[in-house]
């Protein structure tokens, strides 16, 4: 029985569950399974080195599933930065239903999305980002809480305090990300005033993800306190997984060093080659503090279906339990 939310009603899936885009991780076959289980997955549009290959991406995740799926646009600031014209061309050719943008402000990219009806879900890291993608229009916003992988912002603040503090405010279709990983984990999330649930720890520790089975292992393996903050000195933290790699690059930081300084140790194709070789220490990479809820590597759909099902026992539960008020 799927639990119907603000969210499953507005970006038209059956189960409020996400998969965000995941650099190296957010390809067709993961992607596909998701759509498949009933839960919306996001293709990483920059995993793919050029809008010809995300189209070609596309084109091979409607191979594999006939449902809805999305594409993940995140806009960062470079030196050299990548075609995002050419990016948003592909996604509204494509017809790409939804789209999840991150890192800058989304407003450039709304006009022509909404123009063939695309639907945008914004990942913040702030109540104070998502009140402005909410008044810039986009159709949801996904809040990162401190727990997250990846950027989880400069503010600290946990989910079981970003989560409600968004919701009382917006009015759009909150997804919450951050430490999820279980049923128990989405009826908190729906408790705290979210609609859904966004995941990338634990959907990384699926069969169909296109991950090395040895950093599957070392996620089941982790615990919540085995994930390091790197860049916290050069004010863009990031959460990874912990290992010799990115203790140096904290030694170095801390020690006074520049970007400059790790990175090399940083370079986003060593963190690809952790995934593909299975070599833990060849680069950094991102894993979240729920890893220390993850025992198992299931397919998605046994995990999706899980997650739900274990999410509407609690709310059951919770519904029929007495309160008892001591005298």
């Amino acid at each position: 029985m799927p639990l119907r939310t603000r969210f499953t009603e507005v970006f038209g899936v059956e189960h409020p569950v996400v998969q965000g885009g995941m650099q190296w991780v957010g390809r067709a076959e993961l992607v596909a399974a998701v759509a498949e289980a009933g839960g919306l997955g996001f293709l990483t549009a920059l995993t793919q080195p050029t809008p010809e290959a995300l189209a070609t991406e596309i084109g091979r995740c409607r191979e594999l599933t006939d449902r809805a799926f999305g594409v993940n646009l995140t806009i960062l600031p470079s030196i050299d930065p990548p075609p995002y014209d050419e990016y948003r061309q592909v996604i509204v050719e494509s017809g790409i239903p939804v789209v999840e943008t991150a890192g800058s402000n989304p407003e450039p990219h709304l006009p022509l999305f909404h123009e063939h009806g695309v639907k945008v879900l914004h990942k913040c890291t702030s109540v104070r980002h998502a009140l402005k993608a909410e008044r810039v229009g986009v159709d949801g916003v996904s809040i990162d809480g401190f727990e997250c992988a990846g950027h989880p912002g400069e503010d600290d603040v946990p989910g079981l305090v970003l989560i409600p503090a968004a919701t009382a405010r917006l009015s759009i279709p909150v997804v919450a990300s951050g430490g999820f990983a279980d049923g128990r984990g989405l009826a908190a999330a729906l408790a705290l005033g979210a609609d859904g649930i966004n995941m990338g720890t634990r959907f990384m520790c699926t069969a169909e993800a296109p991950v090395h089975d040895r950093v599957k292992q070392a996620i089941v393996d982790a615990d919540e306190r085995t994930t390091d903050l790197i860049f916290r000195s050069l004010r863009n933290t990031a959460r990874v997984a912990r290992n010799g790699t990115s203790r140096e690059v904290v030694r170095i930081l801390d020690d006074g060093g520049s970007f400059d300084d790790v990175r090399d140790l940083v370079a986003g194709a060593r963190g690809r080659t952790v995934f593909e070789s299975g070599d833990l220490e060849a680069g950094i990479w991102s894993a979240g503090q729920c890893q220390g809820l993850i025992d198992d590597v299931p397919t998605v759909r046994e995990l999706v279906h899980r997650i739900v099902a274990e999410a509407e026992e609690v709310l059951d539960r919770l519904r029929g339990s007495a309160v008892v008020v001591p005298a």
